[in-house]
């Protein structure tokens, strides 16, 4: 069992008024790929190197499967972890660097010959192994780096933002790289990232973590469809979720979400979400719109329609992202590159009503989705 369990922990510094991680509790389970994710200084690198052991626990419990591992050295704890820098031996060929930490604990030689090798086959690194660091890519340093964690066959492997010195296509290369070995090596993966893509397309559940408190803990799926507040809201999703202030009026049986910016729009609220709005008619709301969940020109009526100034455009290939201003705010709509809307134009653009977002602009906590 590799599952991994917080209960009630804290974690403050000495001299600090605050903690960094106050009273977290977290259930990890055997097998899983968790993602921790969140904004510089949320607490999610902590986190790890707590179950790590690289950082001792103020108070609480933490558990790794059925043992409570608070004064265990991380040595003793079967855990292996890939930092952000590799941290490879320079003067070391690559077996060398994989092998390290086997002989270290004195294994038998043909032992460490044979999982070398498999690692290295698996990390397609059987050509390199007499190669030294600084004659191999990013993506294959990198790649070195797991082999050395796999060779240990631990019961955890934890990996701290492990892409984030990559570029642009070797990320994406080793993100899928990465979910392959998870799913062949069948144990229990905790990954560090402030990155929402790479945590949207990795894991098989996503904390986010805010000031050291998780905001929600559940499926890249229901992270999208589903966000518990605002920060997760603004946090999932890329290009992020669009958000305007919006008053909740009823008129002629009908519940609107008036926009007021460059004219008064009159956004029709489903039947649906209805009812877990009506105490807020005659106030004000958040209003939360991703930017592909604009439609297209001829579904276009007068009951779903924002207007709006263009500001520019990005090309994406496929896709555009317009830049557009709705009063002062400014929002991102992502269409087909074919939409064709000259910049400067104030024009109205269609809103997929059934896939509004609604947020309590006090407590920021979602209202209807």
């Amino acid at each position: 069992m590799a599952s991994i369990s917080f209960r009630n922990v804290t974690k403050i510094y000495d001299g600090a008024k605050t903690p960094v991680v106050p009273n977290l509790d977290l259930e990890i389970a055997d097998k899983e790929f968790v993602i921790l994710v969140g904004p510089s200084g949320c607490g999610k690198s902590t986190t790890l190197r707590m179950i790590a052991g690289l950082e001792s626990i103020s108070s609480g419990e933490l558990y790794i499967g059925d043992k409570l591992v608070n004064k265990v050295p991380p040595k003793d704890r079967d855990i292996a972890m890939v930092f952000q820098n590799y941290a490879l031996y320079p003067h070391m060929s690559v077996y060398d660097n994989i092998a390290f930490g086997l002989k270290l604990r004195k294994m038998d030689k043909d032992e460490i010959d044979k999982r070398v090798h498999e690692a290295a086959k698996i990390l397609d690194l059987d050509h390199l192994l007499q190669r030294k660091p600084k004659a191999l890519s990013g993506g294959q340093r990198q790649r070195v780096a797991l082999g050395r964690a796999m060779v240990r066959n631990p019961a955890v492997f934890l990996l701290d933002e492990p892409l984030s010195n990559l570029d642009a296509k070797l990320r994406t290369a080793m993100r899928s790289e990465i979910t392959r070995l998870h799913r062949r090596l069948d144990t229990t993966f905790v990954y560090v990232t402030h990155d929402q893509t790479e945590a949207m397309t990795m894991g098989d559940r996503i904390c986010v973590m805010k000031d050291g408190i998780i905001q929600q803990f559940n499926t890249p799926q229901v992270l999208y469809d589903t966000p518990d507040n605002l920060f997760v809201a603004g946090f999932i999703g890329s290009p992020q979720m669009n958000f305007l202030d919006a008053e909740i009026a009823e008129e002629g049986g009908n519940m609107y979400a008036v926009v007021r910016g460059e004219a008064e729009d009159k956004l029709l609220i489903p039947a649906a979400k209805r009812e877990a709005l009506k105490p807020y008619v005659g106030k004000t709301v958040t209003l939360g719109i991703r930017p592909e969940h604009f439609m297209t020109e001829e579904k276009l009526n007068a009951d779903n329609a924002l207007t709006v100034k263009v500001d520019f455009r990005e090309m994406l290939g496929s896709e555009y992202n317009f830049y557009l201003y709705v009063g002062e705010n400014k929002i991102i709509m992502r269409v087909p590159s074919h939409e064709k809307m000259p910049e400067g134009d104030v024009i109205k653009v269609p809103v997929n009503l059934a896939l509004m977002h609604f947020f309590d602009k006090e407590t920021e906590k979602a209202i209807v989705h």
